[in-house]
């Protein structure tokens, strides 16, 4: 039903003196007239967000639906940039975002308020299919209106976990970090693991990792190569210096 391009790379890391990096999974899902986005993002990949968009030749203006998981800053604030879409988003996650007073946490308190009056978005709920092979399911723990989505794809299903699974070690551990409810949160991660089962072959996108199948052993398989480094600038020119955040993998892959 649907063809399958991971725009951006989550990452499954935090920095330790300069807050969280954020750095989340987007999706584009092209098929039965749409181009939707999953998850969008935060401020930091926009320019990457337009330019992996230019590569599949799909424009901002063409963007039928985003499709949110959460609230969060770091999927959520970039919808504004898709005049055209229509906003997915649960009833319950932003009725619960909109009532949170400005504090030192993850949500974009004037992006809620839009999303909160915007005509554009739409509310939905635990079950509904919402899209054409698209269904939403409830996944609490990590924000209460948490959601998954179920996609049926071309060539095999896809199953978006959002931050409810944030990336391998999540689903391997049964915990998290980053709940509001580790009890919820690990029921979640025990659905998560029912549906993933499901269909063989089943692709799994993470919050913040590559995306995943389970291997004959019924275990997490990466499908792809991490990309991720960083330049700083600690010497006395503009020449930078590298560093490798993929875990000694190539770095001359990876995007400056």
């Amino acid at each position: 039903m649907y063809d399958v391009d991971v725009l951006i790379q989550g990452y499954p890391g935090r920095s330790l003196c300069h807050g969280g990096l954020g750095w989340s999974t987007t999706t584009l899902l092209r098929g039965e007239g749409r181009n939707i986005l999953v998850d969008v993002g935060a401020f930091g990949v926009r320019h990457l967000l337009g330019q992996h968009l230019g590569r599949c030749g799909v424009a901002a203006a063409d963007i039928t639906d985003v499709v949110l998981t959460h609230a969060h800053y770091d999927h959520a604030v970039n919808f504004t940039l898709f005049p055209n879409a229509t906003v997915w988003i649960g009833e319950v996650e932003l009725a619960w975002a909109a009532a949170q007073p400005p504090g030192f946490n993850p949500l974009p308190e004037l992006y809620v308020r839009e999303l909160a009056v915007s005509e554009r978005v739409r509310r939905i709920r635990d079950g509904d299919l919402f899209l054409p092979g698209m269904r939403a399911i409830a996944s609490p723990g990590h924000t209460p209106g948490h959601l998954l989505f179920y996609a049926d794809a071309h060539r095999q299903p896809v199953l978006f976990t959002g931050d409810a699974a944030k990336n391998r070690a999540e689903l391997l551990s049964g915990s998290v970090n980053d709940t509001a409810d580790m009890t919820a949160s690990r029921a979640t991660l025990a659905r998560i693991w029912e549906l993933w089962r499901e269909v063989p072959g089943t692709l799994l996108v993470p919050g913040h990792d590559l995306g995943m199948t389970l291997d004959g052993n019924g275990q997490p398989a990466y499908v792809g190569e991490r990309r991720a480094a960083l330049n700083a600038w600690f010497g006395d020119t503009l020449e930078p210096t590298r560093i490798d955040l993929c875990c000694g993998g190539a770095l001359g892959r990876c995007s400056a």
